[in-house]
């Protein structure tokens, strides 16, 4: 059964030779509980540059799994601790990734839920930066 849900995000990625940059919003989602995990999914907006894009966090007991879809496809792996390549395909060309899970905490339940999660990522094997991203997960009441 899928739930609404509010998502609060806080996201920091700090590549090398630059500022960090930090992005935080709320939006609204959906929720639902898949076989032995749970799936959160949002639509992007115009603040995080990615708008049209469907993020899903597929959260399972021993990974998550990030996989956008629209403009911008991927679809990242995390496992404490490994390392996991994917392709990141954009509107002008694709680019080969590999993130390497530096932290992964998770608490699900089904009213709601937090997700904690850092990431090293190169990009076409070259060494980028570090990603970290918080969010907390609260469903809502059909009245809100």
């Amino acid at each position: 059964m899928k739930r609404k849900v509010m998502l609060s995000i806080r996201g920091q990625q700090v590549y090398r030779g630059q500022e960090p940059e930090i992005i935080e919003l709320m939006t609204e989602g959906e929720m639902e509980y898949i076989r032995d995990g749970w799936e959160i999914r949002y639509e992007e907006s115009d603040l995080t540059g990615l708008k049209g894009v469907t993020t899903t966090f597929r959260v399972e007991p021993d990974k998550v799994t990030l996989t956008r879809e629209g403009p911008l496809r991927s679809c990242m792996e995390f496992r404490m601790g490994q390392s996991h390549d994917s392709l990141y395909q954009m509107e002008f060309g694709t680019l080969m990734l590999t993130v390497t899970t530096k932290q992964l905490f998770f608490d699900i339940v089904p009213d709601g839920g937090t997700i904690d999660l850092s990431y090293e990522i190169e990009i076409e094997k070259t060494e980028a930066g570090l990603i970290d991203y918080h969010l907390d997960i609260r469903t809502m009441d059909e009245s809100e």
